[in-house]
């Protein structure tokens, strides 16, 4: 009986070689337990990225913009004229004599007396022109003051001017005016008014015509203030 497996077998072998495998090499223990994490262990954080500063607005950048020199001190002038022209307003009506109110002339040296005295008064009329004109009287300080002479800047300062100047006014009526008498009322009167000025526009004008300095412990040690401007 033919057999053919045994010249099959020796063609194979001459003829046709088995395909070659690619030799893969096997992964270490080492290596795969250095790639996983370790338990327990945080996962590295991002790297942060500086947050995106907004471009500023025409407006802000207009007022953070410092005022010229000229434009300074046309301020300052400015305010210097209202200061005179306020002085003498304030002299007329606080150092003229008033004949007519001698007899119902009181000094008054606790505090809310006068106050409810003109909160009690029928006339609504009389009572808005006693408050409201004390109060009115003591706004320009707080306006111009922040103005006139930058070291006043800040409530503080402004309400102790204010006040120094005010006891001084008062001071003075009570002992040389006739018809007028010292009154610690007006002096808070005054006061309040001038806080309100400053609040209101002497604040804003005062860093507006006077900005303020920044010292070497508000920079950065790479030169930039430390608002990063």
């Amino acid at each position: 009986m033919w057999r053919s497996g045994g010249n099959d077998t020796k063609a194979k072998e001459a003829g046709a070689r088995p395909a070659s495998k690619t030799a893969t090499k096997p992964v270490s223990k080492a290596a795969s337990k250095a790639s996983k994490p370790a338990p327990g262990a945080k996962p590295k954080a991002a790297p942060k990225t500086e947050p995106k500063t907004e471009p500023k607005t025409a407006a802000q950048a207009a007022a953070a913009a410092p005022m010229a020199p000229f434009l300074r001190g046309l301020a300052v002038l400015a305010a210097f004229a209202a200061t005179v022209a306020f002085s003498v307003v304030l002299a007329r009506l606080t150092l003229e004599p008033s004949a007519a109110s001698e007899p119902l002339a009181h000094s008054n040296v606790q505090p809310g007396s006068s106050i409810r005295d003109y909160l009690s008064q029928p006339a609504f009329r009389d009572t808005v022109k006693q408050l409201g004109g004390n109060v009115l009287l003591g706004v320009p300080f707080g306006v111009l003051l922040p103005v006139l002479m930058p070291k006043t800047r800040g409530l503080v300062r402004v309400v102790l001017a204010t006040a120094a100047v005010m006891v001084l006014v008062e001071l003075v009526q009570g002992a040389l005016v006739t018809g007028r008498a010292f009154d610690v009322d007006d002096v808070i009167l005054n006061t309040t008014g001038a806080v309100l000025g400053y609040l209101l526009i002497g604040r804003r004008l005062g860093r507006a015509v006077h900005p303020r300095r920044r010292h070497w412990w508000h920079r950065r040690p790479g030169g930039t203030s430390a608002s990063g401007a």
